[in-house]
């Protein structure tokens, strides 16, 4: 990066973390360290929310994965709307009324501390190992692109945000992820401007969104059922449904963000809102990818889009057979560039006939640039079998680091860290107060003063700071960023839903059924993926049924001691 790259960089970060701390003034006790004692208007729940959710993966892989695969991605969220609705209905009053600093506090007044137990533990194992991803995940694409020692980015990429974090708790939290945000919707705006800007004088963004179309990259919507198929329409609104119902109604990470709201209105209002601005907001990030899939048919693109790998490969014995199919896929990528000149003259004149013959030349010299590079990864592998030969979490960043000018590129980089840290900070949050309300306080020292629980407080939000550091330094090679993180949770998440649900609509199940249900359902979710039987978004669905058709056999198969819970 250039100078003026690194002033805009040190600059931006150094800001938020100084605004971070600033706003942690005042906090005295947990009330204002986890719940900002509940002060804050809807607008400020709303952009908690939604950079919560918006990690780096989100602003990284995104645009690479609409890139390889095209824009059904979005469907992954058509879900949302609906179960945000929900959550307004069931979710939020009760939270409210029982004023808990956790969901998991309401399952032991409902069912058992066994249940609660194994609600939080669930949570903080997947929260912890999510977060950990979260900080691996832009550190190990900064660290190929710029050549930054791996280790070292994580532990500035974690380590930075632990200051702000620490000192200021969630009011640190939601008003640095707002001010985050202004930042990134600024700068990805500005990125997928350059983008078309970038194109050939005579390719505007329409002819640019015509030539995405016609390569099948705008394939918003897929109707055809298929249980394998990781996006169609029927596992993005149902399995997508269930996952946000869990995300956003029984993951501390979020439900700690609507905790905050100074009235059950305001709560609704910020998760209503959020299920209007998200799908938009992730169809836009998506289309940024589209265009990029544009410019490197105007432009030469690598054959494998992390170089660094590609360097590494070049100083083995198989650099030269490596080197002809670089030299074979440029050859094939200048031939693209022509016809993809042909398809975009051919939509100007609207002449059907011709738009089917440039499109159909096209799409053969692409399915042969795809065997070819299919060749380089089969040979990058074998020359470091350690290798990742899934680059999509590149592509962006590739284009970003080559293509747009200085400043912009610090701006950029930048807001990976930004992105990073606005989810990173809320996962913080959430696990040291999972842990020292539902874990510390109810089973190890029930009865200390409120300034030491505010103390643990802290030491506990530096002590998850830490393992997720260390989490990441052991991620490794991972693939879609982005995918990895939805499959971690969805092993979860239909579970916990399942075990809020219950405690929500079958008022005659006790504690006992609900937790033999729940670890079945847990086993039985994880087994599921492992064989392949079905595409990760319907394990949420899945697991969520499972327990509630468990927990409701159970009940009535259990010794009747056990039924002694039922009615709490």
């Amino acid at each position: 990066m250039s100078p003026l790259d690194w002033m805009v960089l040190v600059s931006t970060l150094t800001i938020i973390i100084l605004y971070g701390v600033w706003k942690s003034r005042g906090q005295r006790n947990m009330d204002s360290y986890f719940l900002d004692n509940q002060s804050m208007p809807w607008y400020i729940v709303l952009l908690s929310i939604i950079g919560t959710q918006a990690s780096a993966i989100t602003f990284v892989s995104a645009p690479g994965q609409a890139y390889t695969d095209g824009m059904r991605f979005v469907q992954y969220y058509f879900g949302l709307p609906l179960a945000m609705v929900v959550l307004c209905i069931t979710f939020v009053p009760i939270f409210h009324r029982l004023k808990v600093y956790t969901a998991y506090e309401y399952l032991e007044q409902r069912f058992d501390l066994k249940t609660r137990t194994l609600a939080s533990s669930l949570f903080l194992i997947q929260r912890g190992l999510s977060t950990g991803i979260s900080i691996c995940a832009p550190s190990i694409i900064l660290s190929s692109l710029l050549g930054w020692n791996l280790y070292w980015t994580n532990m500035i990429m974690g380590g930075l945000l632990i200051i702000y974090t620490v000192a200021g708790g969630t009011r640190a939290v939601a008003y640095t992820q707002t001010f985050q945000l202004v930042i990134i919707f600024g700068g990805m705006f500005l990125a997928g401007w350059m983008v078309v800007h970038l194109l050939p004088e005579e390719i505007g963004f329409k002819e640019a969104l015509q030539v995405s179309g016609k390569m099948d990259k705008l394939n918003v919507i897929v109707t055809k059922f298929d249980w394998k198929d990781k996006y169609n329409i029927w596992s993005g609104v149902i399995g997508g449904f269930f996952l946000a119902l869990s995300y956003f109604g029984t993951d501390q990470s979020q439900v700690g963000r609507y905790l905050t709201a100074r009235s059950v209105k305001e709560s609704r209002l910020g998760l209503l809102m959020n299920g209007l601005v998200k799908v938009p907001m992730q169809f836009l990030i998506l289309l940024i990818g589209a265009l990029v899939f544009v410019f490197y048919l105007y432009f030469k693109a690598p054959i494998f889009f992390n170089e660094a790998q590609l360097a590494r490969v070049h100083k083995t014995e198989q650099g030269p057979a490596l080197k002809k199919l670089e030299d074979k896929y440029s050859e094939l990528g200048q031939l693209k560039q022509q016809q993809v000149k042909q398809l975009a003259a051919a939509l100007e004149t609207d002449n059907s006939n011709q738009i089917a013959i440039a499109k159909k030349a096209l799409q053969q010299t692409d399915d042969k640039s795809q065997e070819v590079r299919t060749a380089a990864l089969t040979l990058i592998k074998s020359a470091d079998p350690a290798a990742d030969t899934n680059d999509t979490n590149y592509i962006f960043l590739h284009f970003v680091v080559n293509s747009l000018p200085k400043g912009l590129v610090g701006l950029l980089i930048a807001i990976i860290f930004l992105a990073a840290w606005g989810s990173i900070a809320a996962a913080l949050n959430s696990l040291a107060s999972t842990t020292v309300v539902d874990v510390y306080k109810r089973m190890y020292n029930e009865h200390a003063k409120e300034d030491h629980y505010f103390k643990m407080s802290k030491l506990w939000t530096l002590i998850w700071g830490v393992f997720c550091i260390v989490v990441a330094q052991f991620a490794g090679s991972l693939g879609s960023l982005i995918e990895v993180v939805n499959v971690l949770g969805s092993w979860f998440y239909g579970v916990i839903l399942g075990i809020f649900m219950v405690a929500f609509y079958l008022k005659k199940v006790g504690g006992t059924a609900t937790f033999w249900a729940a670890i079945i359902s847990e086993i039985v979710v994880l087994v599921i993926y492992w064989t392949g039987t079905v595409s990760f978004l319907w394990l949420n669905a899945i697991g969520c049924v499972l327990v509630l058709l468990l927990a409701l056999i159970f009940q009535y198969t259990i010794p009747s001691s056990a039924k002694q819970e039922v009615g709490r």
